[in-house]
């Protein structure tokens, strides 16, 4: 796979005035306030820390131990969520950071840091990052034949993603884009991105399997919602 990048793109992408970003969801405020809701037991399991920040003076250190279920559901979780414009035919790009603990689980099932949920209570988001094992994983529709990107996971160190969608249930409007460390590692790629009829959002912090045990820690700093490229670009 060719890789390409954030100069490369920075080229393709001429410089111009920057564009206020749609919504960040940075952390900066020094509180949740710049989210719409949680799902959490506990204050302490999603709570804004000096560090390690990755940008700016705070991040997101979220908490989850077995038997956390904020919300009478399927896995444990504390999870931040976002009510954005992800309608029909939007385009947008995401920017954001994940540090996963040194001694984040390593165990053979699904543990979501990044999802776009639709409106409807069941069924898989139709965009998720997880991890399981030792690699991380976008999935599309919920399917384990729409796994679209991996890579080995790397634990106690930043990793930045910048991630371009555009919002559509059908497969030949639909699209995503992601870099990973400053290198494209998806190329557009079509694909429906929603469930026909659903709205999405976003929501971020840990949910995992329930039959997980090991506490699991993971920070996340830097979110930004833009319609311009130029306004995620380091």
């Amino acid at each position: 796979m060719k890789r390409i990048g954030m100069v490369a793109l920075l080229m393709a992408f001429p410089l111009v005035a920057l564009a206020s970003p749609v919504w960040k969801g940075d952390f900066e405020s020094g509180d949740l306030s710049q989210w719409t809701g949680k799902e959490a037991v506990a204050s302490d399991r999603l709570a804004v820390v000096p560090a390690p920040a990755h940008e700016g003076q705070y991040a997101l250190k979220v908490t989850v131990k077995k038997g956390d279920d904020p919300i009478n559901a399927s896995g444990n979780r504390n999870e931040l969520f976002h009510y954005g414009q992800e309608t029909e035919g939007s385009e947008y790009y995401y920017k954001w950071s994940t540090l996963f603990a040194p001694d984040f689980p390593s165990v053979n099932t699904w543990q979501l840091f990044t999802q776009w949920h639709h409106e409807g209570p069941n069924g898989s988001p139709p965009v998720e990052f997880y991890v399981r094992g030792e690699r991380i994983y976008l999935r599309l529709q919920g399917r384990d034949d729409m796994v679209v990107w991996n890579a080995p996971l790397v634990r106690g160190q930043w990793l930045d993603f910048v991630f371009h969608v555009k919002w559509s249930s059908n497969p030949s409007v639909g699209f995503v884009e992601l870099y990973f460390n400053g290198q494209l590692v998806l190329p557009k790629k079509s694909v429906a991105t929603m469930y026909s009829g659903d709205l999405n959002y976003l929501k971020i912090g840990l949910y995992r399997d329930a039959a997980v045990k090991p506490v699991g820690v993971v920070y996340h700093d830097g979110w930004i919602m833009a319609r311009d490229p130029q306004d995620v670009l380091p």
